[in-house]
């Protein structure tokens, strides 16, 4: 146990367990014995961590949060899973995240400065990145991927498997059935690629000229002819010199299990078609 560590007299930490220096457990808290807290680490209340959790430093969980529980999956079969959480998150009420599955990583992994509001779930194996937002309700199936700087809008939810790439943003209660191509927006209401995260650009410090290329990347692989995996390779060519072009392209050729979502008006029939 780390130094200055203070834990509320109706809290239960369990032999085993790892604290860090200065952290802080409020009342009524449950820390299961494999759970391992970082520094600086806080437990507003009624928080309960469990399985094989690691949290880091600077890390803060409002009450009825239930971290580390075993996966929501007929499959998983009490195998010593893990869930990773970052450094500086921001976890609030009532959210969830459970740890990975032997069908998968065998770990749920999210990176740092994020914040997931109340009522969020992270499925098993799901991966955030780092900087990423969970507005109210948010909720990811299983094996989501997600990139860096990506904000989730209240009560959107994504199928299992789905990537979602770095500084998209998500309107509220859009429902992602296939990928979302880097700063790709979707918009509460509207099917299909809504165009691009443009205020997320601005914000991120992305030059006049930078979001310019984008958009005309993103008009040549959404509205010319052919297959979408032949387009992207023409991108390539065109814009080689360009790494957040790039991003989407390699984003495109890496393909998952998923499609590709792209614009309803692009002329290609249902908005996730290729």
């Amino acid at each position: 146990m780390g130094s200055s560590v203070r834990i509320h007299p109706t809290s239960i930490v369990e032999d085993g367990a790892v604290l860090g220096d200065g952290v802080e457990i409020g009342p009524f808290c449950t820390v299961g014995p494999n759970v391992e807290l970082g520094a600086g680490v806080r437990l507003i209340s009624h928080v309960t961590l469990a399985g094989h959790t690691r949290i880091g430093s600077g890390t803060v969980i409002y009450p009825f949060a239930s971290l580390g529980f075993p996966p929501q999956s007929y499959h998983y079969k009490g195998e010593a899973s893990r869930l990773v959480i970052g450094s500086n998150c921001i976890i609030r009420e009532h959210a969830t995240m459970n740890g990975g599955t032997a069908g998968g990583s065998m770990e749920t992994r999210i990176g740092d400065d994020c914040m997931f509001m109340v009522g969020t779930h992270v499925a098993h194996d799901c991966v955030i990145g780092n900087k990423v937002i969970f507005a109210n309700g948010a909720t990811m199936a299983g094996h989501v991927t997600i990139g860096d700087n990506v904000f989730m809008g209240g009560m959107t939810a994504a199928h299992q498997f789905v990537r979602i790439g770095e500084q998209s943003i998500v309107g509220g209660m859009c429902g992602l059935r296939h990928d979302l191509i880097p700063f790709g927006a979707m918009i509460e209401g509207r099917p299909g690629l809504g165009g691009l995260n443009i205020i997320g650009m601005k914000r991120r410090g992305l030059t006049r000229a930078q979001i310019h290329a984008l958009r005309a990347a993103y008009r040549e692989l959404f509205y010319g002819g052919g297959m979408l995996s032949d387009r992207a390779e023409q991108v390539a060519k065109d814009h080689a010199g360009d790494a957040n072009v790039m991003l989407i392209v390699d984003f495109i050729r890496s393909a998952g299990k998923r499609r590709v979502t792209v614009p309803i008006d692009a002329g290609h029939g249902e908005p996730d078609a290729d």
